[in-house]
């Protein structure tokens, strides 16, 4: 029998039973939209969870931080942490630095230092605080940070500010029933930054520096948004001035640095690279790939809850193709005695279980779609309300069908409406022709 006689007869023969291939295909219909939305809605949760993280922005930098061994009380050893001692700590000096230059993909290392003296930023009438910070690139845009304004690039007596510091000022003579304050505009502003520190006396030091804004940084949910940056040297000038002696990094290291990697896929191996070698290293990857493992099992449990009920549509399929052999046992006799072969009759008989299937499934599929498509819109108008009363982020999508999804549900209802209509197929083609042809 040819391909396409074959196809043509299976759609036949359902087209002649509209009404039972209907609720059969029903049943496929639920199960597979059932997969589609419960599958959606794990990968949006996945992703939602993934965007609400704050300060992951950069995938490929790792952070790193001075190493402290801890002795226990138990005379055992504990690093990064816990009770006990400080035994031992690994300062973040020039050697570490070429440490973490060596190690194979490993782009930069990017220096970063605080300024650790008290801090009072003045504009005009205004007064503000921030995290003032010290970085070693002449750009920002190597730490994988934008500007919505002006520049990123650092030089002497300047300094890029994160997108939230605008909103740190405040009037040290504002009555109570002022209005409130309007963040200022800090674009291309000359701005005080007052540096004190206190004398062995108990007596406060104040020096002032004239800084110039050259950018503001776009918004990250990071540590960028309320940080200030300037050239490391200047801030390093400053803490010797805090402190009143120089520097001597080969013993006190720096505050922390940032690993650049040449892609997200090496950076868990870095960092172990780096925990291993006694420096405590963190990177967001981290925290991103411990989400998508606890989503993907959470799709392959939504997926399997879906699965069930194609399970017992299944049966449904099997139930209505072994009613089918009942009803055209006489037919199955006829064709066999023109010359139809067992393989013939059992092509037939899978072919219409799995039609039942895939009309089920692209049904299931569709429905599934619209189903998400709807959720969507309820939900995500309802958490935008809640957001504009409470404050907080907006979800983008509460459902996402992966394009993937659609093809694959569609497929899996099709080959269960075949693996269900094995049995009945088997034992249409076994039907002795003589005794077929005598059924009443």
């Amino acid at each position: 029998m040819r391909f396409l006689d074959l196809v043509s007869l299976i759609f036949y023969n359902l087209s002649r039973r509209k009404g039972r291939v209907l609720l059969t295909a029903v049943g496929v219909v639920i199960g597979t939209s059932a997969v589609v939305v419960l599958v959606s809605l794990a990968v949006g949760l996945r992703e939602n969870a993934t965007q609400q993280l704050w300060g992951i922005n950069d995938l490929t930098s790792i952070e790193v931080y001075p190493g402290y061994n801890m002795k226990s009380s138990g005379g055992g050893m504990m690093m990064g942490g816990g009770g006990g001692e400080i035994e031992d700590i690994k300062y973040l000096t020039p050697n570490a630095i070429k440490e973490f230059q060596a190690i194979p993909g490993v782009t930069r290392v990017i220096i970063e230092d605080y300024f650790q003296g008290s801090l009072d930023v003045v504009y005009g009438k205004l007064h503000g605080y921030s995290s003032l910070m010290g970085i070693s690139v002449d750009d920002l845009a190597d730490m994988g940070l934008e500007a919505s304004a002006g520049t990123t690039e650092l030089v002497k007596g300047t300094a890029v500010v994160g997108s939230w510091i605008n909103r740190n000022f405040y009037d040290p003579k504002a009555r109570p029933d002022d209005p409130p304050l309007e963040p200022p505009d800090l674009m291309g502003q000359t701005l005080k930054f007052v540096v004190s520190k206190w004398s062995q006396d108990g007596i406060e030091i104040k020096k002032t520096y004239s800084i110039k804004i050259v950018g503001v940084l776009k918004e990250s949910r990071g540590q960028s948004d309320g940080s200030i940056y300037m050239r490391l040297d200047e801030i390093s000038a400053w803490n010797e001035w805090v402190r009143g002696t120089r520097i001597n990094r080969n013993k006190e290291g720096y505050s922390n640095v940032i690993v650049k990697a040449e892609s997200p896929e090496q950076v868990i191996d870095i960092t172990d690279q780096i925990n291993t070698l006694g420096y405590m290293a963190y990177t967001p990857q981290s925290t991103v790939q411990g989400i998508n493992s606890f989503f993907t099992i959470l799709q392959v449990i939504f997926g399997g809850v879906g699965a069930i009920a194609l399970i017992v549509a299944a049966i449904g399929i099997a139930n209505t193709m072994a009613m089918a052999i009942l009803e055209r046992t006489r037919e199955i006799g006829l064709m066999k005695a023109i010359g139809a072969t067992n393989k013939d009759v059992m092509s037939i008989f899978l072919g219409e279980a799995a039609g039942i299937g895939f009309i089920g499934g692209l049904g299931g599929v569709i429905f599934g779609w619209g189903a998400s498509a709807i959720l969507n819109i309820v939900a995500v108008s309802y958490y935008t309300s809640q957001a504009s009363a409470n404050g907080g982020s907006p979800l983008s999508s509460v459902a996402s069908t992966p394009f993937w999804l659609p093809a694959f549900a569609l497929v899996f209802a099709t080959v269960i409406g075949l693996i269900s209509g094995l049995y009945p197929a088997l034992r249409a083609a076994t039907l002795v022709p003589v005794t077929a042809l005598k059924y009443e």
